[in-house]
């Protein structure tokens, strides 16, 4: 880290990850039973959740439906809270996602999958709340109290407290992976925090009017991830897309002014469609920004960031970190706090 520069919470909360993970994997990974005999009997998994926690969701979906064979799908919270509706979810697990436990919607969803016949976990980093108290079985993050309203190191938490939760669903998968995380983020931290390419990304983001934030798969929850952190720190106007939707129209905003910063893991099938999509942006005349993708992405885009040298499967637990660096990186260029964004809250409650 740069000697001298006022270090943000957010940033602190970004290093504090290797340790957050270590944790939470140790804690988990024994866990796996306990999710594996509460799902007997279930066939499909309903995942509810908001903000970060939500974009966390859309990685476990993509990975149990890949890797463990399991229809999985988002929960709407209105139909239980505002149109208290009775649906039938028997043979359903509902995984409720709350990094504090304390967002009332997200509790009283997860009661009434209850109460419509599903088995419920929860996953949070408050072992004490409200939600941890209400499911059957709760999968409890070992991040530590986090201080900036961005999420950092509880979101990355949850991906790998899912990793357990698709482990744990029967996913054909090696723990031994999950392990090698939190070195790998440790290594992306220390390559990343001074490189030239993060200033000079975070410098030209900084005269944007906008960007495109896209992935595919697995990868595509940290797309809508970094949009989420671009738009509460930065106060950046940012899509996140799959590059699928992209090409379907949106792809029309991205010009000199509104580039692209484009996600992958470094192998796996959505790779040569990240890499395809950036020589299009490139050969348009605005510019692409890539993190991870290995040598294939960066020799398709404008400036690059590397990734993490892990399978697809976990690759996101690390993926997302760079881009947690752009943001605040760009938060602080732009004269921005990015620890208390205007208009958030730590907890967000909504009806």
């Amino acid at each position: 880290m740069t000697a001298g520069r006022t270090v943000t919470r957010m940033r602190a909360e970004i290093g504090e990850q290797p340790r957050a993970l270590r944790d939470t994997i140790e804690v988990l990974l024994p866990r796996m039973s306990d999710v594996g005999l509460l799902a007997r009997g279930t066939r499909q998994v309903l995942f509810i959740a908001r903000g970060s926690s939500d974009n966390a969701a859309v990685y476990g979906r993509y990975l149990v439906e890949s890797q463990a064979g399991r229809l999985a799908t988002p929960a709407a919270p209105s139909i239980a809270t505002v149109y208290r509706s009775k649906v039938d979810l028997n043979g359903v697990l509902a995984v409720a996602i709350s990094q504090s436990g304390r967002t009332e919607e997200i509790v009283q969803t997860l009661q009434w999958a209850a109460d419509c016949g599903a088995r419920t976990i929860a996953i949070t980093n408050g072992p004490a709340s409200p939600l941890a108290q209400a499911a059957e079985v709760a999968l409890i993050t070992e991040a530590g109290a986090e201080t900036a309203v961005p999420a950092t190191k509880t979101y990355t938490a949850q991906l790998a407290a899912l990793a357990v939760l698709a482990l744990g669903l029967g996913a054909d998968l090696d723990s031994a992976d999950l392990r090698r995380v939190p070195d790998e983020v440790e290594r992306l931290i220390e390559v990343t925090e001074d490189s030239a390419e993060l200033a000079a990304i975070a410098d030209e983001l900084a005269q944007a009017r906008g960007a495109v934030v896209s992935g595919r798969g697995l990868a595509f929850g940290t797309a809508l991830e970094l949009a989420l952190k671009l738009k509460e720190s930065c106060y950046l106007h940012a899509m996140g897309l799959s590059y699928a939707d992209l090409l379907h129209g949106p792809i029309a905003v991205v010009d000199a002014r509104t580039p692209a910063v484009l996600v992958a893991a470094e192998d796996g099938p959505a790779l040569p469609g990240t890499v395809a999509l950036a020589r299009r942006i490139a050969a348009s005349g605005a510019r692409a920004y890539g993190i991870g993708g290995g040598a294939a992405l960066a020799g398709a885009c404008s400036r690059a960031l590397p990734g993490p040298r892990l399978p697809e499967w976990v690759a996101p637990l690390g993926l997302i970190v760079p881009g947690q660096l752009v943001a605040e990186a760009l938060a602080r260029r732009l004269g921005r706090d990015p620890d208390l964004p205007r208009g958030l809250d730590k907890v967000t409650q909504t009806d």
